[in-house]
């Protein structure tokens, strides 16, 4: 593993990216920024179609192109500006740096080779040992996950739907990577699987000191795994904190819809209070702030006009025009 130059793992400032099709042009990115430090989980959580799977991707320089185009920003993964690397570079840096699990396991998985040799594939292309050797690391991995050694000798088809996300994960972590992505890791799996994988990447990442960037739209998931969070809405991070900055003191009203629509526990004949009206067209976003036609408390200023970040404090910003200055001065978020 490199050694590390910079504070954060990965650093994502201000990065556009669109794709062009032949309807028009789909804003998928507008102003991403994120910030992981080392060893550290963040939760990237939003709505389907909010840019959460396009942020990772675009980590790995993996955006289908055509029609994705990274137009602006920058990338960094320690220090490093991955932007300026050639192809044959990201080559290197994929599955060795930075790893990515998918979200279906089904179609992660070649249904014509053994999982040892999966997981073999990777050990061999980044750490130049031979294949008994790589043979052999395979099986301690899946070890590590959980899946007896022998089991390597398998197709996936001979695995459960929780079995292919933990060999998925032992390809992901064979070359102990510093930034692993889990795009929605758990999607595919049942309640009591969900919790024992969670479980086990969680020690796997504190056992490697990795960092991580945990994409979900599950907010229990988040209280239990990550360290920080950023909201995304419409391909920009509306409100980014730590745990109890977004879950004691939250800011943005889209955040609150997130909370708001989730299940009362203490409550059970509570109504669900769905956030109402959908996602904004990105082919066709809004003039002002994107969330604007959803929110309870828009003002004339939200049409026309892009919230700038606003801090609470050093680590907990929010991009909303209730917090500016003279709306705070002139009581207006007494009602929140």
């Amino acid at each position: 593993m490199r050694e590390n130059k910079s504070k954060y793992s990965i650093d994502i400032e201000d990065l556009y990216v669109e794709y062009r099709t032949d309807y028009g042009v789909v804003k998928a990115l507008n102003g991403m920024d994120l910030k992981i430090e080392h060893g550290k989980t963040l939760g990237l959580v939003g709505e389907t179609g909010a840019g959460k799977t396009t942020t990772g991707l675009s980590i790995l320089k993996l955006i289908p192109d055509p029609p994705g185009v990274i137009v602006g920003g920058s990338i960094k993964l320690d220090g490093e500006d991955l932007m300026e690397k050639t192809e044959k570079e990201m080559g290197q840096i994929r599955g060795k740096e930075i790893s990515m699990i998918f979200q279906d396991p089904m179609t992660a998985l070649n249904p014509v080779m053994t999982v040892e040799e999966q997981i073999a594939e990777s050990i061999e292309l980044h750490e130049q040992v031979s294949k008994s050797e790589a043979i052999e690391k395979a099986r301690a991995m899946l070890e590590l996950v959980g899946i007896p050694g022998e089991r390597g000798k398998e197709y996936p088809h001979q695995f459960s739907g929780g079995m292919k996300q933990r060999v998925v994960i032992a390809i992901a972590l064979a070359c102990n990577p510093s930034l692993l992505i889990a795009d929605e890791p758990t999607t595919a799996l049942d309640v009591t699987i969900q919790a024992q994988v969670l479980e086990m990447m969680k020690e796997l990442k504190e056992k490697y000191n990795t960092s991580m960037l945990m994409i979900t739209h599950d907010l229990g998931i988040v209280a239990e795994i990550c360290d920080t969070v950023s909201i995304i809405y419409a391909g920009q991070v509306v409100e980014h904190g730590n745990l109890e900055d977004i879950f004691e003191n939250t800011r943005h009203p889209y955040t609150e819809g997130l909370f708001n629509s989730l299940p009362n526990l203490k409550d059970r004949k509570a109504k669900l209070k769905p956030i109402k009206g959908l996602m904004p067209d990105p082919a066709n976003l809004p003039e002002g702030c994107a969330f604007c036609p959803r929110c309870d408390y828009a003002m004339e200023i939200c049409k026309t006009q892009k919230p700038e970040k606003i801090y609470r404090n050093d680590g907990h910003y929010v991009r909303c025009h209730l917090y500016n200055e003279e709306n705070i001065q002139e009581g207006r978020l007494e009602t929140r």
